[in-house]
């Protein structure tokens, strides 16, 4: 059975609560991963860990811990990279899920704005709020990764 990390100091509070569910439901472990203190609900199959502070370590630590097939919930599309090379997957907060097919044309385009910003151009905004179609999108994407994985 795979298990689902949750790359959860950026993850919306709306986003956490469809896995809470999905979990169990399904009975799907999840982990949520942070450098900060995380409440979660009293599902036997939630569970968080709380990792120190400091560049990338919730995400050295996920990566440490992913499987093949297993998913992982992350906007960090270098994140995303790591955890594909490993043989798991990538699903974003707004129902993108990251593979091989395209998660060298995001990490490329995220580099390229990267360097746009440290020249000194202002480049975008940030990305808006999660709507209601990006919440109804992540969780069918949730739902249909569960369904091809699932055993």
């Amino acid at each position: 059975m795979f298990k689902i990390y949750v790359d959860a100091d950026a993850c919306p509070t709306v986003i956490k609560e469809i896995l809470y569910r999905v979990s169990q439901r399904t009975s799907i472990e999840v982990t949520l991963v942070a450098n900060q203190p995380l409440a979660t609900p009293r599902i036997p199959t939630v569970k968080s860990i709380r990792v120190g502070s400091g560049f990338d370590v919730a995400d050295d630590h996920i990566v440490k811990l992913v499987e093949a097939n297993d998913l992982v919930i992350t906007a960090d599309i270098p994140l995303a990279s790591e955890v594909i090379e490993k043989g798991g997957m990538a699903l974003n907060p707004r129902g993108e899920l990251y593979t091989l097919g395209n998660i060298k044309a995001r990490l490329n385009m995220r580099d390229f704005m990267d360097t746009m910003r440290s020249s000194g151009l202002q480049v975008g905004g940030g990305p808006p709020p999660l709507s209601q179609k990006d919440r109804m999108a992540f969780a069918n994407a949730l739902d249909r990764y569960i369904a091809t994985h699932q055993k």
